[in-house]
């Protein structure tokens, strides 16, 4: 595989193997709002994304459709489809690879006559084309899609707020239009509370990261938000996540700031501020019922401590060769019903091995690690914090094992916040400009 791109073959500039007649700005930008569209909005609008029923075309998302239109307008009008794709391969080999895997992996299934077909598209398909489809961007269109991730994230955190404190979920999680009662955390636009919690808390750590454009006091207010809105999504291993690798980073740049001997007048004034503000703060969320329902959320897991211990006992099941390519799906449901674990399999790569073999999962893993390489290398530093939380939160649920969008929303959060500020410099420039 050729190897994997990196700044010089981004954001800044065309890249001119991949460049044709440009699908519009504003496709790309509803591709983007409308990954933030989950399951339970997509039912008010007559789409049963979710569940068993209906028709096949609506269980594969619409940012899917939108991506895979627009991967096709660049094959076309590129002129040679089969060029198109050689120098997709080339520009974003691990997108390619994500993306062959995707095809292979939704063949498998079908061959099996298994389940999950409109899974292989959303949870791998379209991260690998996104990536392809935005590669011959210029810095224009990554600026106007940073403020489209700022403000999904702002509505996002202001809906669970809001359902947070009135009880009530605008668009709740359906399975053919049923709704789950006994789960009460907050969907808000995002849906899944794990998925939304996992890109919430990837969210503030790529703002903690310095990602984004933001002014220090929009970046605070921000982060504070977003903290808020964590708690009412309800993902006990997304806070403990954020808190660690957040307080960690503070800490570190506090130190930092402390050896210079420089310390800002008017940043430590505010630091004094709002140290004096704090109690206030806490009593007032005390009274309004706020940690009651934080600890809750850590008392009370629903068996999904317990779910994680049995589904190892579930592989041990299982013959070793048919691991390999993947058990009979009779076996499965009915070994994940008899150990208790009606409500998944609560990590990704043990579902996929379950599911679709040894095999295949080691494919997926691989072509997804190259991915997320792929992505830190388009990137500017600062990445660590966000990538880290990503992988740790994904294998405490069942995440890219499901259907799921999550990975194409973190690539896109990714790229838009860490998208170079600069213009880099060719190598033949740096070259020419060393010959001066």
């Amino acid at each position: 595989m050729t190897a994997l791109a990196g700044p010089d073959a981004n954001f800044s500039r065309p890249v001119p193997a991949m460049r044709g007649r440009r699908f519009p700005l504003m496709l790309v930008i509803l591709t983007v709002t409308i990954l933030g569209v989950s399951g339970g909005l997509l039912w008010t609008v007559g789409i049963n994304y979710d569940g068993l029923s209906g028709g096949a075309p609506q269980k594969i998302h619409p940012a899917t459709y939108l991506v895979i239109l627009m991967f096709g307008w660049g094959a076309l009008s590129h002129g040679n489809p089969v060029g198109y794709l050689v120098h997709a391969a080339q520009v974003r080999p691990a997108g390619m690879l994500l993306a062959a895997a995707s095809i292979g992996l939704f063949l498998h299934i079908v061959l099996r006559a298994g389940p999950g077909m409109a899974g292989a598209l959303d949870t791998f398909l379209l991260p690998g084309l996104l990536v392809i489809v935005l590669a011959d961007r210029d810095a224009g269109l990554w600026r106007q899609l940073e403020l489209t991730v700022h403000a999904v994230m702002l509505v996002n955190a202001l809906l669970g707020l809001v359902e947070f404190g009135t009880g009530h979920l605008f668009f709740p999680y359906r399975l053919d239009g049923e709704v789950f009662s006994t789960d009460t955390r907050s969907a808000a636009l995002q849906g899944h509370p794990l998925g939304n919690a996992t890109l919430t808390a990837c969210y503030v750590l790529a703002l903690i990261g310095g990602g984004g454009t933001f002014t220090p006091m929009g970046r605070a207010g921000m982060i504070g938000l977003q903290l808020a809105a964590l708690v009412a999504f309800g993902g006990r291993s997304a806070m403990v996540v954020t808190l660690i690798l957040g307080g960690a980073s503070g800490l570190l740049a506090l130190h930092r700031t402390l050896r210079t001997g420089r310390v800002p007048l008017l940043g430590a004034a505010a630091g004094i501020f709002l140290l004096t503000l704090a109690p206030l703060g806490i009593g007032g969320l005390a009274v309004a019922g706020f940690f009651d329902a934080l600890l809750g959320r850590f008392m009370a897991d629903g068996g999904s401590a317990n779910a994680r211990v049995e589904m190892f006992d579930l592989v041990a099941s299982v013959p070793l060769r048919e691991l390999l390519v993947g058990p009979e799906m009779a076996l499965v449901e009915s070994l994940r019903r008899v150990s208790g674990l009606e409500w998944g399999i609560e990590n990704p790569i043990v579902r996929t091995l379950l599911y679709q073999g040894a095999f295949m999962t080691v494919l997926l893993t691989v072509a997804v690690t190259l991915y997320l390489i792929e992505l830190v290398r388009q990137c500017r530093p600062g990445t660590a914090l966000p990538v880290l939380a990503f992988v740790i939160l994904n294998n405490t649920f069942e995440g890219l094992g499901g259907k799921t969008t999550l990975l194409a929303k973190f690539a896109i959060l990714l790229l838009a916040l860490y998208r170079p500020l600069t213009e880099p410099v060719r190598p033949s420039e740096r070259r020419a400009r060393a010959l001066r």
